[in-house]
């Protein structure tokens, strides 16, 4: 007699012995269920999202987890009518929002979108702009004005006046002036789409201007795929390259009742940047951040948009460079600043009032000991100052660089931990700092979203991705475990390997490693998203079922581990990068259950980079290897990136020239494919050209992928399953021969 108990256990075998499809996990079959776009309201009580189906913008309780409200719903408010909410700016006094509908993305943060103004208390919509889609609106703080971009110019709306719209800019022009928004360049290495403020009176508007008239064009080619319109065309925009020049950049200020615009005094050198303006709350202040050219010098000023007058308020020198970070990390209160930096060798963080005097500072609070070093604190995100408390929220690296915690910091100076559980916590904090939504996830377990009070109590969970988990490990998934060892240069290296599931010791096993290695990154964590593809190394799980064991290492030059670890490759990228790569390779060839001749490596961007490097390190430890939108040389790359680590070309030649795999063609040991996407903006397809003719020079063979209107994230439709079965039946020709 078959009994149901029988039967499950069948079952329960023959799900267990389920194997990963490469299609299903492109599209996305392991992704997390999440918690996104959450803006915490300005009542410190609730929080708000755009629902599921992108209709509805909801209001949930902090302390609850429940919905107490919906405020704005696409089928029942009046007017205008919108198919689906892309996003939302509220407005400071949380009674009217702008709806973001019909975005058109172009290029990493930078997008259009038709936005549309929608008064809660009545529940009407109605355009923001008849003109055309708009780019970066910004609520006056007395929220009766709004001010945005189009084609390069700032527009003003002013709702006490029947939305009546006027330019306030007229010089904008594409490829030549931008106001109010940063060029690419800004825009991809200082990680921010918008550079326009109100004053705290909602009179002035302050914007950066950039001038790029004489930066360089670089054309892509663009290929239409339609019979209706067949050829190809040039998209041409500007990119300056590692030492050429850059867009001009001033601060202006236009005075709204007078309609005057002024020109600020800023001494700024005539190559300096301007990485960042905020607003403050006193309307005679508002702060600009400028970087000399090298960036190894930050300074702050307390701009007067009237006066035009500039003070100098704060100056950070560090040695190298300033990390990009301390940008994203900024917190400005009604009287106070806060700023990190690595003067004292490790990410910590300063807290100034609006006048620039230190308040107190945050700096290591445990010694612990971890991989062979000696433990310090490093901040890796600013959550906010209460200046009711002076209570100061952050998240650290604490316990060694693969953890991730919350804190806090109390006025006294005590540090308390409120999230203990290791792994990788971030949270989003309540207006009032009373309530947080925490994200937890380790490299076994995907996301969990809980609310907590400010003691770090878990209040309820909200998303546990249980089911997500169970589907995960119905499949044959090998174990992930930590690595580290010591090179033949002394240095202690971090890493994971995922083994296959019923993996033998006693077996040899070909290894993939996987690596990005850029200055300040990390691959080496204790959470969910790791790996080429993340979603808990499904990837590497995938190539764990094809029989191989797979490794990442974080090489010198990453983060995690202070300022010393990641800037020793300072004037050298690459360099070092590749020997720990290949040292890595080396080390595992030396365990008994590796095959050293079967080792390959990939990578993507830097990652990619690394790749060609390690490969012509010049010790022959791959057998083969996956460069993916790889730069090729440093001269081919844009000028803020570059010269933080590089200087320019005129000061370090040597650096470029000899530290490239351009240079060291001759050298590439083991079978490589090279993949690239035509329209990549980023990482330019020139770099992939001239490489491959270095290489025929040099009398190596290869393969080259190319995708056909393809940007630097090479995906869309089937393109990213396609790419990854290149790899995969690249992997498994060259190490299975």
């Amino acid at each position: 007699m078959i009994t149901a108990a029988f039967l499950w256990a069948m079952m329960s075998q023959i799900v267990a012995a389920q194997r990963l499809d490469l299609k299903e996990i492109t599209k996305g079959a392991f992704r997390e269920q999440t918690i996104a776009a959450v803006n915490p309201m300005a009542d410190g009580e609730t929080y708000t999202q755009i629902s599921t189906n992108g209709k509805q913008i909801v209001q949930y309780s902090f302390k609850t987890g429940k919905q107490v409200a919906v405020l704005f719903d696409a089928e029942k408010a009046r007017g205008a009518k919108v198919n689906k909410v892309d996003g939302y700016v509220m407005s400071p006094k949380g009674n009217r929002m702008l709806i973001q509908t019909q975005t058109k993305s172009i290029y990493r943060r930078s997008f259009t979108a038709v936005y549309y103004i929608f008064n809660i208390t009545n529940n009407k919509l109605e355009p923001l702009s008849d003109g055309g889609p708009q780019q970066t609106p910004v609520w006056s703080p007395d929220g009766e004005q709004v001010a945005f971009v189009r084609d390069n110019n700032i527009h003003l709306v002013k709702l006490l006046y029947n939305n009546a719209e006027s330019q306030v800019t007229k010089d904008g022009k594409f490829n030549e002036v931008i106001n109010g928004i940063p060029d690419w360049v800004n825009e991809e290495e200082f990680s921010f789409n918008s550079s326009m403020v109100f004053t705290a009176d909602s009179k002035q508007i302050v914007w950066v201007r950039y001038d790029e008239s004489q930066v360089k064009e670089y054309s892509m080619p663009m290929f239409h795929l339609d019979e209706e319109n067949k050829g190809a065309y040039a998209y041409t925009y500007k990119y300056p390259k590692a030492g050429d020049d850059n867009s001009k950049v001033s601060i202006l200020s236009y005075d709204i009742k007078s309609h005057q615009t002024r020109t600020m005094q800023l001494p700024l050198d005539a190559d300096g940047y301007i990485p960042r303006i905020k607003a403050t709350s006193d309307a005679s202040k508002v702060l600009a951040f400028t970087l000399n050219r090298h960036q190894d010098c930050l300074k702050i000023y307390a701009v007067n948009p009237l006066s035009t007058v500039c003070q100098l308020i704060i100056e950070d020198k560090v040695e190298k460079y300033i990390n990009e970070n301390v940008f994203a990390n900024l917190a400005i209160t009604d009287r106070h600043l806060v700023l990190t930096s690595e003067r004292d060798g490790y990410n910590h963080i300063y807290l100034y009032n609006l006048n620039g005097q230190l308040v107190r500072s945050v700096g290591d609070f445990n010694q612990s000991i971890r991989v062979g070093e000696k433990g310090h604190s490093i901040v890796t995100d600013v959550y906010g100052y209460n200046e009711l408390t002076g209570d100061l929220y952050f998240a650290a690296l604490n316990d060694g660089p693969t953890d991730q915690k919350v804190y806090v910091s109390h006025k006294d100076g005590k540090v308390d931990c409120l999230t203990e559980k290791n792994g990788w916590n971030s949270a989003i904090f309540s207006a009032d700092f009373k309530s947080f939504l925490c994200q937890w996830s380790d490299m076994n377990n995907p996301s969990v979203y809980s609310l907590c009070n400010n003691q770090g109590k878990t209040l309820i969970t909200l998303v546990d991705n249980k089911e997500l988990k169970q589907k995960y490990d119905s499949y044959d998934m090998g174990q992930k475990e930590y690595i580290f060892f010591t090179t033949s240069e002394n240095v202690v290296l971090l890493g994971y390997m995922v083994k296959p599931k019923n993996f033998d010791p006693n077996k040899k096993y070909p290894v993939i490693m996987y690596q990005y290695g850029g200055p300040g990154s990390q691959q080496v964590k204790n959470a969910w998203g790791i790996g080429m593809s993340g979603q808990g190394a499904i990837l590497e799980q995938y190539f764990c079922q094809q029989g191989y064991i797979c490794v990442c290492v974080d090489n010198r030059g990453t983060g995690g581990r202070g300022a010393e670890f990641e800037k020793c490759t300072y004037l050298r990228l690459g360099e070092l990068e590749a020997k720990d790569q290949v040292e890595t390779a080396l080390w595992l060839g030396q365990q008994l259950y590796v095959d050293k001749d079967r080792i390959a490596i990939w990578g993507w961007s830097y990652g990619g980079w690394n790749t060609l490097m390690s490969m012509s390190e010049g010790r022959p430890v791959f057998r083969c290897g996956v460069a993916i939108a790889p730069p090729t040389c440093w001269r081919f790359y844009d000028t803020v990136y570059t010269e933080r680590f590089m200087r320019t070309p005129k000061e370090n030649a040597s650096g470029y020239d000899e530290v490239c795999p351009i240079a060291r063609a001759e050298k590439l040991h083991g079978a490589l494919l090279l993949v690239h996407g035509l329209a990549d903006d980023n990482v330019h397809y020139q770099n992939s050209a001239v490489y491959m003719d270095a290489l025929v020079q040099a009398d190596k063979d290869f393969r080259q992928l190319v995708y056909t209107n393809k940007n630097h994230s090479i995906f869309g439709g089937n393109t990213r399953n396609h790419l990854f079965r290149q790899c995969v039946n690249f992997f498994n020709e060259k190490l299975n021969q």
